[in-house]
């Protein structure tokens, strides 16, 4: 089967940046030229032309944390159902966190994961594994053996390692076996409470969580990785402090990557301001002074990667008292709008919102995103001129748990191809 892709505006950083046209054969490109007829007259049965004028081809949108909640919690959300919610935001490849039930600590699990996703024929899934058994911080799960089964990286996301000398052996450990460890940083002891502590968690008369909840594990994990040599990850930054220590970190050497979300760069605590669940999120929503930090980190190269951190979550845990309510919010089909929306307020190229989106979460936990002749064709392909209103209720996720329902975005990924597959057209 042989895939044109003609007349599109290649952006690949670094790479490629020109209007021409890409010809894949059996998954793999095979000519990037201005003329796309480059095939004999008996072969156009077998041929796909996708006219891409006046849209960008880039690097296919990689998203390397999100809860597919599959083993255990299917009626938040299942492998198929994610994926599909995946391919209509325009990712390729996404990673998923170790929190199911049962906990992602070992072979069988993983096997599961990978070998569902891979039945299902579209975007690809690389399952991240849980640094402790269980997700119980006492007890390092074997990265060997997940590594050999198809884990990327290890994380106990949702909670954090909380012992210090637990910390180090993992960052030990996963360097000596080739995996990535992704930080949820928090200190458990400074975080009971349900919203960002600040002006509005006063008005609301809600248990705020400081800064310094995230902050002071930032830096815990920091120090373990300069003393170490290993690399980590910092998970979903949200605030102004944790941002500093990572600019720090990373001008004196340290192997230190970081993450935010969509989320932190867009809305404020003021989001909760009526009490609505779908903002509630772990790390909160934070001040606007944190928003404009986030920000300028990921400017100037500080935060590396922009994720979804999608968190699904049905009815039965949203639709409660605030106190009382799951945190997390889904948000795959709305990361590349609002990453465009922030190339339109001028606060990134959209060439840096391909690398955070792609390019740089595929180096990170080892993969290609290049569009080069004899790579695969992971590609996705972006309308910046397309609006639409998001209705949260017409998504591909089960779960319905978005504040930015009713948002009017200008911007979407309407071609997404795995493996020079088109696994989602938006027509």
């Amino acid at each position: 089967m042989r895939l044109i892709i003609k007349n599109g505006h290649i952006i690949d950083p670094g790479n490629i940046d020109t209007v021409t046209s890409i010809i894949i054969d059996d998954g793999i490109i095979t000519h990037i030229a201005e003329s796309a007829a480059v095939f004999s007259e008996k072969d156009k049965q077998d041929i796909q032309i996708i006219d891409a004028a006046g849209c960008f081809v880039v690097p296919g949108l990689i998203d390397m944390h999100v809860h597919l909640r599959d083993p255990g919690h299917e009626y938040k959300e299942s492998i198929e159902t994610g994926i599909r919610a995946a391919a209509a935001g325009g990712f390729t490849a996404v990673c998923c966190m170790p929190n199911t039930r049962p906990v992602n600590d070992n072979r069988q699990i993983t096997d599961y994961i990978i070998k569902t996703a891979d039945q299902l024929q579209s975007v690809a899934v690389y399952p991240v594994a849980s640094i402790s058994r269980g997700l119980k911080g006492h007890e390092l799960s074997d990265f060997g053996e997940l590594k050999e089964s198809g884990a990327v990286a290890v994380s106990d996301d949702g909670l954090t390692v909380s012992e210090s000398q637990l910390m180090r052996r993992a960052l030990e450990y996963a360097k000596g076996v080739g995996l990535k460890v992704i930080s949820h940083c928090e200190d458990a002891g400074l975080s009971d409470g349900d919203m960002n502590e600040g002006l509005m968690s006063t008005r609301m008369g809600l248990a705020g969580i400081p800064n310094a909840a995230e902050s002071i594990m930032v830096m815990r994990d920091i120090a373990l990785c300069e003393l170490t040599g290993s690399p980590v990850h910092i998970a979903h930054v949200s605030t102004k402090e944790s941002v500093h220590a990572i600019r720090d970190a990373k001008l004196r050497g340290a192997l230190v990557t970081a993450e935010t979300a969509p989320h932190y760069f867009t809305l404020t605590d003021e989001a909760v301001g009526n009490y609505d669940t779908n903002a509630k999120m772990n790390p909160p929503l934070r001040s606007r002074e944190d928003r404009e930090a986030i920000r300028k980190g990921l400017a100037d190269g500080t935060i590396d990667v922009i994720v979804t951190d999608h968190a699904p979550h049905s009815v039965l845990e949203k639709e409660v008292e605030f106190e009382k309510a799951a945190n997390g919010i889904i948000g795959l089909e709305t990361s590349l709008p609002l990453g465009l929306k922030l190339v339109a307020e001028g606060a990134i190229t959209l060439e840096m919102l391909i690398e955070k989106m792609s390019k740089n979460p595929s180096e990170i936990i080892g993969l290609s995103r290049n569009i080069a002749v004899n790579e695969p064709a992971n590609l996705t392909i972006i309308d910046t001129e397309r609006s639409f209103t998001y209705d949260v209720e017409k998504g591909f996720s089960k779960s319905k748990n978005s504040p930015f329902n009713g948002w009017q975005f200008k911007g979407m990924a309407v071609y997404t191809i795995v493996n020079g597959r088109v696994v989602f057209e938006n027509k």
